[in-house]
């Protein structure tokens, strides 16, 4: 994952960690160690509740500690499991399910969902499992008549979300998106843009002759990055030198799903709800393992950072050379050429000199024959004189040919 994804990643945790969540969380939690009891308005949430309420926390194995507080009515059963992501839903969560004394009534926090989609080559690196079959932007209404045919459950419409869920939620968001504007900005790369949606929607079936009710609310957050095109060395031709080239551009889109599934027989559905959304209720990220996830993560990231900075200065260095290596290709290749046409220039103005040699002698010649004469070469003195063909030379003269040159 590139230092941009990285830093995408721990901003959506932040979102993910730093609102109260699907449901709804209480405003402090106790220690780490607590095995019972909410604080804050939570205490006051149990108090006005019949038998109170009781905090159960999900634990975390990898960093040994309490990672969510969950507020449950005290005489719920409970059990949970932490998740530490995946390949498409890296960031880490808790799934769990409280259930009513009687058994007829459950809450059901499930693992976080995801999809993506994109264009360009950064998306040939998106995770190719544990994503859901999608490639499109969907609503978070959408999303949840998904699950309904999904959970073959019936989706009677949409619910409606508290104003105070909705407004912590894109509070948060804000707060998390202020919180790494400076990392982007130091980088001179533009931020993941981030949307969240919240939804409910009204669902129904039957256990076995029991007609029962439910309510789905998800939480919807989708980012989508950008990402420069790569750097590389474009192909040579002749008349073509190689250049470097900045390649195309990726978009790509991840949306990440919370899903909380409350159900309940018909008559007692809205006292789930009602019981459920008090203040104090659900779940709520401890904030010592907030910390201790982020500072974790940070110090992966520079690890990260500083391992891609090496190995993007060892590539420039490599495309350095390459485009060394070609460039000198190129210019052996222009030299060669160059000298092959000097050769074949020089071996055609040596032919050439040869034939006007060959003519002029031979016009000499025929020049000497024609005024019925011969042209001798004195060897003594280096003289050449003309004379008539009746004559034999003798002495030091010799016949040459009539511009000189020897036969």
């Amino acid at each position: 994952m590139g230092t941009k994804g990285r830093l995408a990643t721990i901003l959506i945790a932040l979102t993910i960690f730093g609102c109260k969540g699907p449901v709804q969380t209480s405003a402090a939690s106790a220690g780490d160690n607590a095995t019972g009891g909410s604080s804050g308005d939570g205490a006051a949430a149990a108090s006005s509740s019949a038998g109170g309420t009781r905090v159960d926390y999900i634990n975390d194995p990898s960093l040994g500690m309490n990672a969510i507080s969950v507020t449950i009515p005290a005489n719920w059963k409970f059990d949970s499991v932490f998740m530490q992501g995946g390949a498409c839903a890296p960031t880490p969560f808790g799934v769990f399910r409280a259930v009513s004394p009687d058994g007829q009534s459950m809450v059901e926090r499930m693992p976080t969902l995801a999809w993506q989609w994109g264009q360009g080559p950064m998306i040939g690196y998106a995770p190719k499992t544990d994503c859901l079959p999608m490639q499109k932007p969907m609503s978070a209404q959408e999303f949840l008549q998904y699950m309904a045919t999904t959970m073959n459950v019936h989706y009677d419409g949409p619910a409606q979300v508290p104003a105070a869920e909705e407004a912590k939620a894109q509070k948060a968001m804000s707060d998390a998106q202020a919180a790494y504007a400076g990392k982007y900005a130091a980088m001179h790369t533009e931020p993941p843009k981030q949307q969240r949606q919240l939804a409910r929607a009204a669902v129904s079936y039957n256990r076995g002759s029991l007609p029962m009710k439910g309510v789905l609310d998800v939480m919807v957050d989708c980012t989508e990055t950008k990402w420069a095109g790569q750097q590389g060395l474009s192909k040579w031709a002749p008349g073509h030198p190689a250049q470097i080239v900045q390649g195309p551009g990726s978009v790509t889109d991840k949306c990440l799903a919370s899903v909380t599934y409350y159900t309940a027989p018909d008559a007692k559905i809205a006292g789930l709800m009602q019981q459920w959304d008090a203040p104090g209720m659900g779940t709520k990220p401890v904030d010592a393992w907030v910390q201790a996830w982020l500072n974790r993560n940070n110090q992966q990231s520079e690890e990260r950072i500083s391992s891609m900075n090496q190995a993007a200065a060892a590539q420039r260095q490599a495309n350095a050379q390459q485009f060394a290596h070609s460039m000198a290709v190129q210019q052996q290749m222009h030299d060669q050429f160059m000298q092959t046409m000097q050769e074949g220039h020089e071996h055609f103005m040596a032919g050439q000199a040869a034939n006007m040699q060959a003519r002029e002698t031979s016009t000499s010649d025929w020049v000497d024959f024609a005024l019925d004469r011969q042209t001798v070469l004195n060897t003594n003195t280096g003289q050449v004189n003309k004379i008539s063909n009746q004559y034999t030379p003798t002495g030091p003269d010799v016949q040459v040919h009539g511009n000189g040159t020897p036969w």
